[in-house]
């Protein structure tokens, strides 16, 4: 396995789509291309609601969606629930609640045999194609000794790192918060998972971001987000804008904006995510607030040898911006240093282990990571009282370059 030195998380993506020209305006044949591909993302809605934001969602068939377009994934089960779950994980996905950090509005309630998913639009492909435009030609490799800054961009990240050590699963709150950034520019916050050799290294993402040229919407700009990615395949997208993830809950679709946001020096609010293996198939499923959300096939990571467990792991935020602007603000736009209330947070942070036990990890085997501390900074603490016995501040102004 390469060295993880620099764990450089490759969250910021080319949707894999065939993309538009640079053009801000398609011709007629880039619509009639464009036309096909959400008639391929798009699968039939049993029921379908609007809110007064213009965001369509879907309730499909849970046999019939997106996933299954996959070759891996053709003759694939839906496994509705894992055959090992943590501790503290929902196994079945019954509840007709939604947290309320997970805003829908009311009367959204898809029946039962179906999943929810959030319509993939026209403007949504046209507006993807918008960072392509600016420079922004895909991931970043994992393990990839290179410049922060380079001709697609300037990206910088402040995390903490574990590994390489086998385990099945990680843990955090992510603190929320809405880091102001220009249209072509990205902050995010999330929880990583990754293995697999360095030529088909596999990493799995979950979190929230602030991404106008994904998700265009004048309001409503923090959104719930998954990716995953195996170098060398040219595999891997956001949420369900490619075949892969496997939704099983009808009440929480990728995508969806979150609310309330924390307040500096005020009220603060945080997500519950969990990124975690089905021991006995191997699966990769996705817990928001200790429900399942879905999961990842293990046979898509077999070629990465991911179906294996996992052997890195990092908590912390990522910021993307063109070469020639200067920087967006991570977490809450304020230093690691200023604390709870004013600055953005990753507590409660475990791992699971090999028989699905939550744990601490030893304070040693934890790493802070910054790309430049003068941009961007991460503070990790290790306390005696929960939440804070394993957590991160993490972030910083907008403004550097370079």
């Amino acid at each position: 396995m390469a060295s993880f030195k620099n764990f450089v998380l490759p969250v910021l993506l080319t949707i894999t789509l065939v993309l538009l020209t640079e053009a801000a305006i398609p011709s007629e044949e880039e619509k009639k291309e464009l036309e096909r591909q959400l008639k391929a993302i798009n699968k039939p809605a049993i029921k379908s609601f609007k809110t007064e934001h213009g965001v369509i969602f879907d309730c499909i068939d849970i046999h019939k969606q997106l996933a299954f377009d996959h070759p891996l994934l053709k003759n694939h089960s839906v496994q509705l629930k894992p055959a090992t779950v943590p501790e503290g994980i929902t196994s079945n996905n019954i509840s007709s609640k939604v947290n309320s950090l997970l805003l829908l509005p009311d009367g959204i309630n898809c029946p039962d045999g179906t999943v929810i998913v959030k319509r993939t639009t026209m403007q949504d492909l046209i507006h993807a194609q918008r960072l392509k435009s600016v420079g922004f030609n895909g991931p970043r490799h994992f393990l990839t000794e290179r410049n922060n800054t380079d001709g697609t961009g300037q990206y910088y990240v402040a995390t903490v790192n574990y590994g390489p050590k086998s385990f099945t699963g990680v843990k955090g709150h992510l603190n929320l918060w809405e880091p102001q950034v220009s249209q072509d520019q990205i902050s995010l916050a999330f929880i990583a998972v990754a293995g697999g050799p360095k030529e088909r290294f596999a990493s799995i993402f979950v979190g929230w971001m602030v991404n106008p040229s994904l998700y265009h919407f004048s309001q409503d700009h923090v959104r719930l987000y998954t990716y995953w990615s195996i170098d060398g395949n040219n595999l891997g997208c956001y949420d369900i804008t490619c075949p892969g993830f496997v939704q099983v809950s009808k009440n929480i679709p990728l995508g969806s904006f979150l609310q309330p946001l924390s307040v500096y020096n005020g009220l603060q609010y945080d997500i519950d995510l969990t990124l975690y293996q089905d021991r006995v198939k191997g699966d990769w499923w996705f817990a928001y607030n200790h429900e399942n959300v879905g999961y990842w096939p293990a046979s898509l990571f077999k070629a990465a040898r991911f179906e294996n467990r996992a052997n890195y792991a990092a908590w912390g935020g990522q910021v993307y911006s063109p070469v020639m602007e200067k920087t967006p603000e991570m977490g809450s736009g304020h230093w690691p240093s200023e604390g709870l209330g004013k600055s953005a947070y990753v507590n409660d942070i475990r791992i699971i282990d090999g028989m699905g036990n939550f744990l601490y990890p030893e304070p040693y085997s934890l790493k802070e990571h910054e790309t430049s501390s003068k941009c961007y900074r991460a503070m990790y603490v290790h306390e005696d009282r929960d939440p804070w016995v394993r957590a991160l501040y993490y972030g910083g102004p907008s403004g550097c370059i370079g």
